[in-house]
């Protein structure tokens, strides 16, 4: 796509905006109150509203590489996402927290490689994140095993390191242990767009849409 092309479909959502005008002025007037924050890949191929079928105001959404969560530490440099978590969380008071990873995941994918580029100091320290989920999918099969299931493996495991990176939050933790804010774990499928769910009772992920039988 070029720029004619974004601007063409511009002019076909100020369609859809007059639309929904009303609904969508709401906002405006009344300001945001999203259920969920939704913290994702920045991986063009996830498409957040796309894949639940949301509208506008239902979701406030982080994306970064990896769809990683900086654990709690004011004094490093991770401050985007710390402050969207802390935004959605204390001010908007968003009451689930969903953490998606996917599958054919970039970031994932190269925790297993050297990157050579010196210039990606910041990708380098970023990935840092996904590390301990990397050494737990190769405990876990075995160093050996093929590269994509260690990937696969490593998307799921790193879902997980999230939600335990989350928890490290004062307010999150507060919110989460009196039982006003859920934290999900979904590993989003590209090739088939079905997600899973991760079931911290049975440690495993499972269909989401289990959840409506």
């Amino acid at each position: 796509m070029n720029m004619e092309d974004y601007a063409k479909g511009n002019q076909l959502f100020r369609t859809y905006f007059q639309k929904n005008k009303e609904s969508l002025l709401k906002l405006v007037k009344n300001g945001q109150s999203p259920k969920a924050l939704f913290i994702g890949c920045s991986d063009s191929r996830v498409i957040p509203d796309l894949m639940v079928q949301s509208n506008p105001g239902d979701l406030f959404v982080i994306r970064n590489v990896g769809n990683f969560v900086p654990p709690y530490k004011p004094d490093e440099d991770f401050h985007a996402t710390a402050s969207g978590i802390e935004y959605a969380v204390s001010i908007l008071k968003v009451q689930e927290i969903i953490i998606c990873g996917h599958t054919h995941c970039g970031a994932c994918r190269c925790l297993y490689s050297t990157i050579e580029d010196s210039s990606l100091v910041h990708t380098r320290k970023w990935l840092e994140l996904g590390q301990s989920a990397k050494t737990s999918a190769i405990l876990s099969l075995g160093a050996d095993a093929p590269l994509e299931d260690l990937i696969r493996l490593t998307e799921k495991l790193s879902v997980i390191k999230q939600i335990e990176n989350i928890l490290t939050y004062p307010n999150v933790k507060k919110r989460f242990e009196n039982g006003d804010l859920h934290i999900h774990g979904w590993h989003y499928d590209i090739e088939t767009g079905k997600i899973d769910y991760y079931n911290a009772d049975s440690y495993e992920f499972l269909p989401l849409k289990d959840l409506l039988e």
